[in-house]
């Protein structure tokens, strides 16, 4: 291949790669845009880790430039793209590595390993890691969805990187015409990934014994013309207010059952019902007539000058518990380096201060122990595992999507919480300001959603689920046996080329 020629396909191997994930959702194009890029990174006859880095930036800048275009109608183009080569940086590291241990025996799974650990360096570092755009999140409609309940999130990008390892190592063993042997490993690599999704699936979303209980979620959209703040947020607790009444009204004649418990999206209520003695009634009152406590998106005050991106649990008597947000978008609810940023844009300046939260990640209304991952926290596998490890026998996922308008952020996103479901073994209700709001079985499908940019609400009886997958039992380790396996492919990469930096020729490869 030509520079350009290899260039163009790493390329077009992210861009395949973003048309894995949703809204488009072609999950089998995940494997594909990986073979891709490691066949360019494994057919060259001298391969160099200046030109690993550099391919892989291309297949980085080729997914993540398009997936985070929904950054773009929140604080304009440059942060967009600096974030997006900020994250391509990380499939430049992959790259360097894997033109390295693609070519050492058992290649393909030390490529794999090494995919899944460069990202979990970017879930990691810097400013608390950056998890969007995980081969995982791309696989909710995909049949190896059920392997995240045994091997979570990491593992199912690791068997994903692993089919796409072994589709480029079968490709350049046929273009070179090796022996059948070169096709062992590669052939078991598949069918053994087929072989375990198959018998994952049946234990996936099995019946459960626990206590039935109803949830709903109110979606009380945003007036998508821009008033000044005051209005808006008026508008905003209003229109979730109206939602919950017309609920209440329909409990009241027999069109919905009763619920346990009614989740208002993060942000419902940005005039905190704390400090605004109206507000805190208006809250009561709704709560009071639709017959549950409700879980309110806001804003607390801890009376020392901090506050906190908070979901708090409100019923006819007042506040009851709350879940302060933990995990912090950087840029958005806190912003690092604040002087340093603002020489590049005045966007900063809009940036919160926020302090993060140190709960259990569970609240108790009417004695449901229900699991809370707020927005941005869902990417993060310790948010909702942590929840779970707490006691949480429901999850939920409140979001705030309103500023990236009719974007695929919040379908992504909604991908997040279908992989969380099955890993976790939970029903998950996710609560969003605008759309789309869903319910999701442990199976990861998706029962009833709502349309984006209007105002409905859902409602769900579930029964609550206990217990641990091995997905959450299994935790961290998950990515120290990665990292490790990592290591060991660069270990037999450097015995089979005799030094890491400078591998002898292959004198059977074609010019």
């Amino acid at each position: 291949m030509t520079l350009l020629v290899r260039g163009g396909a790493a390329l077009l191997a992210g861009v395949a790669l973003f048309f894995a994930f949703p809204p488009a959702g072609l999950w089998w194009l995940a494997p594909v845009g990986v073979a891709v890029l490691v066949a360019v990174l494994a057919t060259r006859e001298r391969p160099t880790l200046r030109g690993g880095f550099g391919y892989g930036i291309l297949a980085g800048l080729g997914l993540f430039i398009p997936l985070l275009k929904w950054i773009d109608s929140m604080v304009g183009a440059l942060p967009w793209i600096g974030l997006g080569i900020t994250c391509a940086l990380y499939y430049g590291a992959f790259g360097l590595i894997a033109t390295r241990v693609a070519r050492a025996p058992g290649g393909p799974v030390w490529v794999a390993a090494a995919f899944s650990v460069t990202e979990w360096a970017r879930a990691s570092f810097p400013f608390g890691g950056f998890p969007w755009g995980r081969l995982a999140f791309s696989q909710a409609d995909g049949p190896l969805l059920a392997l995240a309940r045994y091997i979570g999130a990491p593992g199912l990008s690791f068997v994903v990187a692993l089919l796409g390892a072994a589709l480029a190592a079968a490709g350049v063993a046929a273009y070179r015409r090796a022996d059948r042997r070169t096709f062992l490993l590669p052939a078991a690599a598949a069918a053994l990934v087929a072989i375990g999704a198959a018998a994952a699936w049946p234990a996936v979303g099995a019946p459960s014994a626990g206590r039935e209980v109803t949830i709903a979620a109110i979606q009380g959209n945003v007036p998508e013309q821009r008033w000044d703040v005051a209005t808006q947020r008026e508008a905003v607790l209003t229109n979730h207010l109206t939602e919950t009444h017309r609920l209440a009204t329909e409990v009241r004649e027999g069109r919905q059952k009763q619920p346990d418990v009614v989740i208002w999206p993060e942000n419902s209520s940005d005039v905190s019902p704390e400090r605004d003695p109206d507000v805190a009634a208006r809250i009561r009152a709704a709560a009071a007539d639709v017959g549950a406590p409700i879980l309110v998106g806001t804003v607390h005050y801890d009376g020392t000058g901090r506050y906190y991106n908070s979901m708090i649990l409100i019923d006819a008597s007042g506040p009851l518990e709350r879940h302060d947000k933990a995990i912090l978008q950087p840029f958005g609810e806190t912003m690092p380096m604040r002087d340093f940023f603002r020489l590049f844009s005045d966007y900063v300046d809009l940036a919160n201060d926020f302090t993060p939260g140190s709960g259990p990640g569970v609240v108790r209304p009417n004695g449901v122990p229900l699991g809370v991952a707020t927005c941005y926290e869902v990417a993060f596998d310790r948010a909702l595992r942590g929840s779970v490890e707490n006691g949480a026998q429901v999850l939920t996922v409140p979001t705030n999507n309103a500023t990236f308008g009719r974007t695929g952020m919040t379908y992504q996103q909604l991908g997040m919480s279908r992989v969380r479901a099955v890993e976790l073994d939970r029903d998950v209700v996710v609560a969003a300001t605008t759309g789309v709001s869903a319910l999701v079985r442990p199976d990861g499908e998706v029962t009833r959603q709502t349309s984006i940019w209007t105002n409905d609400h859902l409602v769900e009886t579930i029964r609550l689920r206990d217990g641990l997958t091995p997905a959450a039992r299994l935790g961290d380790w998950g990515e120290v046996a990665l990292l490790v396996a990592t290591l060991c492919g660069i270990a037999m990469a450097i015995r089979h080329d005799g030094g890491l930096f400078q591998p002898r020729p292959r004198t059977e490869e074609p010019a």
